[in-house]
């Protein structure tokens, strides 16, 4: 059984304290931003996460669909909102597990509901991120992963390139 998580992306985007600055320096930035902590979540979760965002107002916009850091990531396309996406998504979602829906709009959230899906707002989602996240850190304390090719060679080889560095 796979619960699934599917999220009103821009209603998200606008209610996070921790990203609405961002959204207005960096539209772009914001909505990745988001897609990587909804990744985290989901890998942590074991769930699967679709988030959804509006682009019914892209003149001739067919919609799209990615996945991006394990997460399914849809644009509307022309004259189709996210809650339209969404109303979709939530009923035809194939699982014995639980549907949950993130937004903090009112309507979105009582069609869901009769749908049979769970809902969650924007607020609440926040807090179930940040105390998984806290649940990470506590369990892995603060362990650095080593990035790049450190961690994969020896430390003969290490010492080899070292030495070539230092020479120029």
């Amino acid at each position: 059984m796979t619960d699934y998580l599917i999220v009103d992306g821009y209603n998200i985007l606008h209610a996070w304290n921790s990203l609405k600055g961002l959204l207005k320096e960096d539209f772009e930035h914001a909505r990745l931003r988001l897609i990587d902590i909804l990744g985290d979540y989901r890998a942590a979760k074991g769930i699967k996460v679709l988030v959804v965002f509006d682009a019914h107002m892209v003149k001739g916009g067919a919609g799209s669909k990615e996945t991006v850091n394990g997460v399914e990531v849809i644009y509307t396309a022309e004259g189709e909102t996210a809650d339209m996406a969404i109303e979709k998504l939530a009923g035809k979602v194939e699982t014995g597990g639980v549907v949950t829906v993130a937004t903090s709009d009112w309507a979105q959230q009582r069609i869901v509901f009769g749908r049979g899906a769970v809902r969650l707002s924007a607020r609440e989602l926040e807090q179930e991120v940040m105390s998984c996240r806290k649940e990470m850190q506590d369990h892995f304390g603060n362990q650095v992963i080593p990035q790049g090719l450190g961690r994969y060679i020896s430390d003969e080889i290490r010492e080899i390139l070292e030495k070539i560095r230092r020479q120029k």
